[in-house]
C-alpha cells in the first residue's frame, strides 16, 4: 500500500536550526542588552576559538588596522571616518 513519497524513501525533512555553542555566554550577553544575533555570533566564535583573547583593544590599533577590520565586516563609507568613528561602527556592527 502506497503511503506517500516520504514513507517509501524514508526521507527526513532537513532543517537548519541555529545552535548556540556556549549557551551561558549567549545568555549573559543577551541579559546585558545585546541583540540575540550578535550574542550568538560572539558565543559561537568563542566556542570555535576564532576570537583572539589576546588581541589589542580597538583604541590601541592603528587606523589602517581599523580600516581593514571595517572592510572585513562590511562597513560602508569607512574611508571617510576618523579613528573614533571607525571604533564606534566596529563595536556597533
Amino acid at each position: 500500500m502506497f503511503n506517500g513519497y516520504k514513507q517509501i524513501f524514508n526521507i527526513m525533512p532537513r532543517t537548519k536550526t541555529p545552535q548556540i555553542k556556549k549557551p551561558k555566554t549567549y545568555d549573559a550577553l543577551v541579559d546585558k542588552g545585546m541583540s540575540k544575533e550578535k550574542a550568538a555570533r560572539i558565543s559561537n566564535a568563542q566556542a570555535a576559538g576564532t576570537i583572539d583573547q589576546n588581541s589589542k583593544k580597538l583604541e590601541d590599533r592603528s587606523k589602517a588596522d581599523l580600516l581593514a577590520e571595517a572592510k572585513e565586516i562590511g562597513i560602508k563609507n569607512r574611508h571617510s571616518m576618523n579613528k573614533d568613528q571607525l571604533i564606534k561602527e566596529i563595536r556597533g556592527h
